[in-house]
């Protein structure tokens, strides 16, 4: 071999610092050359080499990325965030039943537009799938990671609203997307979204007192009992109550207040993680 790499460009490739086409070639001679590889090793620094193999190192360990993972990560959410998310299967579990219940409800839907009825199984059924959605993303009996959840830097307030923020935006886009398959109904097909709002948000403020399988039961169990009484009074074919403006109305205010009684109980999420530690 007649030609080597000078001591000044080895300097510079030990840097990083040499640039093509003069690495082109650098990068090939060494490949092939022992006594360059030797030279290069002499002329650079071992704390700079050694910070280069630990680089590599956490590079090689550092798990891949899914490709629902890589999706958040493109869209704007950080990295940390998004692993705690995609970490979690019983979360898609949930995203996948909310799935199935949409397809069922919109086919029960297109159904009832043959007959004239209104659409209250439609209605009905969507705001629940959040509620579901939100027990099954959050809590030590059903969530597999929880126990990783508890020693993240993550706070049990923070954590909880990054999971129900992720499964409200797909069980709602999932609902307004079959939302789109009832065009008949008009505005009233999207009378689910404000109980929707309300049902989660009250979901959540009764989790820091009755934990997170309780509270979507009982907040479940009484929109159930809430739509029997309106079924009652309501006649053939009319609107039930929770749906009309005034029903509306109610669930906004129901939503509003929720909230900021969710926001007066944010730290007893933090001392029940503490707790379940």
């Amino acid at each position: 071999m007649t030609w080597h790499v000078d001591d000044e460009d080895l300097r510079a490739y030990g840097r990083g610092a040499l640039a093509s086409p003069a690495l082109w070639s650098a990068d090939t001679h060494l490949t092939a050359c022992a006594p360059c590889r030797e030279r290069l090793a002499a002329l650079t620094d071992p704390a700079a080499l050694d910070t280069g193999w630990a680089r590599l190192d956490a590079e090689l360990d550092a798990p891949g990325r899914g490709l629902f993972e890589s999706l958040l990560v493109r869209l704007g959410v950080a990295d940390h965030i998004a692993r705690l998310l995609t970490a979690t299967p019983v979360l898609r579990l949930s995203w996948l039943g909310a799935v199935v219940g949409v397809l069922l409800t919109t086919v029960l839907a297109s159904h009832t537009v043959r007959t004239g009825a209104q659409p209250t199984f439609f209605l009905a059924l969507a705001p629940l799938l959040p509620l579901a959605g939100v027990a099954l993303s959050y809590g030590p009996v059903l969530d597999p990671t929880y126990e990783m959840a508890v020693v993240s830097p993550t706070h049990g307030f923070r954590l909880l609203m990054i999971r129900t923020v992720a499964v409200l935006t797909t069980a709602l886009g999932l609902d307004l997307l079959a939302t789109l398959a009832l065009p008949e109904f008009g505005l009233v097909a999207l009378a689910w979204l404000l109980p929707a709002l309300a049902l989660t948000a009250t979901t959540l403020a009764l989790s820091s007192r009755l934990g997170p399988l309780l509270a979507p039961a009982v907040t479940g169990g009484g929109w159930l009992a809430v739509l029997a009484v309106a079924q009652g009074q309501a006649g053939q074919g009319a609107v039930l109550a929770p749906f009309s403006a005034a029903g509306q109305g109610v669930a906004a205010a129901v939503a509003a207040l929720a909230c900021g009684l969710l926001y007066l109980a944010r730290d007893r999420f933090d001392r029940l993680q503490g707790t379940s530690a």
